[in-house]
C-alpha cells in the first residue's frame, strides 16, 4: 500500500510541516507500506509564503481596504458555491490572510444548480468556522436549484423560498445581536 502525507501549508516558516516530517518517520518505522511526503511548497510556487496580517498597518496599501473591513467586522455571512463537494479554496485563502475570528458570528449560505444546494460545502464551512473560533448560527440557507430561485441580478424568482430566507436572516441577526 502507498501512503501519502500531504504537508499543505505554503508558508516558508511552516510549523505544520514539522508534524508531517514526524509522521513520515513514525509511519516508516511502524509499517512496511510505502510512505511518501508531498509538500505543497514543492509543487505550488509562491513568490512569498501566505502572510498573516495582524493589523491594518501591516498590510500592503492595496490590501488595506479589505483589512479594514475584516478587522472591523463583528459577524460574517459566508455565501458559497460548492466546488467538487467542498468549499472553494479562495474562501479559505481570504481568511488565511488574517488572524482567527474569535467570537465573531458566522452564518452559512450555500447554493448549487443541482438538487443538493451546496450542502457538502456547508459541512466543510462549518468545520472551517470552528477552526476560526467563530460562532456559527445553526440555521443555514441551503439553496438547491439556485437558477430557479434567483435571477442574474439577485432577484427572488421563487416566492416560496422567501420563508427560508426570512428564517435564515432572523436567526442570524438574533445571534449576532445577542453576542454584540
Amino acid at each position: 500500500m502507498n501512503i501519502t502525507i500531504i504537508s499543505s501549508s505554503p508558508r516558508k516558516e511552516s510549523v505544520s510541516n514539522r508534524v508531517a516530517l514526524f509522521l513520515e518517520r513514525q509511519l516508516k518505522t511502524e509499517t512496511s507500506h510505502t510512505i511518501r511526503l508531498v509538500d505543497v511548497r514543492d509543487w505550488l510556487h509562491w513568490d512569498v509564503g501566505q502572510p498573516v496580517y495582524k493589523s491594518v498597518a501591516e498590510c500592503p496599501d492595496d490590501f488595506k481596504p479589505l483589512a479594514e473591513i475584516m478587522f472591523s467586522t463583528d459577524a460574517f455571512v459566508i455565501v458559497s458555491p460548492e466546488y467538487n463537494g467542498g468549499m472553494p479554496y479562495s474562501l479559505k485563502k481570504l481568511f488565511d490572510f488574517f488572524p482567527k475570528q474569535s467570537h465573531k458570528v458566522f452564518a452559512i449560505a450555500t447554493s448549487s444548480p443541482g438538487a443538493m444546494g451546496g450542502i457538502r460545502a456547508s459541512l466543510a464551512i462549518q468545520h472551517f468556522v470552528a477552526a476560526l473560533f467563530g460562532i456559527l448560527s445553526p440555521y443555514m440557507l441551503i439553496t438547491p436549484k439556485v437558477t430557479d430561485k434567483f435571477d442574474e441580478a439577485g432577484n427572488l424568482l421563487d416566492e416560496g423560498f422567501q420563508k427560508s430566507v426570512d428564517t435564515f436572516v432572523k436567526e442570524f441577526l438574533w445571534l449576532a445581536n445577542s453576542l454584540n
